[in-house]
């Protein structure tokens, strides 16, 4: 039963760990080809929580942003495969700050075919937060064993 925990775990984790090596092979100076993408997402963000709050908020500095991600990834996915409630926590810190942002489907039409993809990949994002959940769930309700000292049994005659 444990390998095929073992087994699960590094094929959930996988995604999130290829993923990371992705985006570290791409990062440069810029942050790679996904700066193109986060960096309005991010001004965006950025505009609306100022506003929300009326408080001016800082520029959001896309390479860093993007580094964390890969930290997040990386990091929550390896620890993941060896059975780390840290590095769910992390994938799953990763989930919540990241899926929003990117799969952002209530800025489009139900009916247009942009609706319909990052609706999908929203979803699906949700239920990986939701297998984390269960990973983390389980693994506080498992008891942990404890040694215990045998004691000697008397001799009755």
């Amino acid at each position: 039963m444990s390998f095929f925990s073992f087994l699960g775990r590094v094929l959930f984790a996988s995604l999130f760990i290829l993923s990371a090596w992705q985006l570290f092979n791409e990062f440069d100076a810029t942050g790679g080809p996904i700066a193109k993408e986060l960096n309005p997402k991010l001004t965006v963000v950025r505009k609306n929580l100022s506003s929300k709050l009326g408080v001016g908020i800082p520029n959001i500095n896309v390479r860093q942003f993007i580094a964390t991600i890969i930290f997040l990834k990386g990091v929550g996915g390896v620890l993941f495969v060896f059975g780390s409630r840290f590095g769910s926590v992390l994938l799953l810190l990763h989930l919540a700050i990241t899926t929003p942002l990117l799969y952002d489907f209530y800025n489009y039409r139900p009916n247009s075919l942009k609706y319909n993809l990052l609706l999908n990949d929203f979803v699906q994002n949700v239920a990986f937060s939701g297998a984390l959940l269960f990973f983390i769930g389980m693994k506080n309700s498992i008891p942990r064993r404890r040694l215990r000292k045998k004691t000697p049994k008397s001799k009755t005659n």
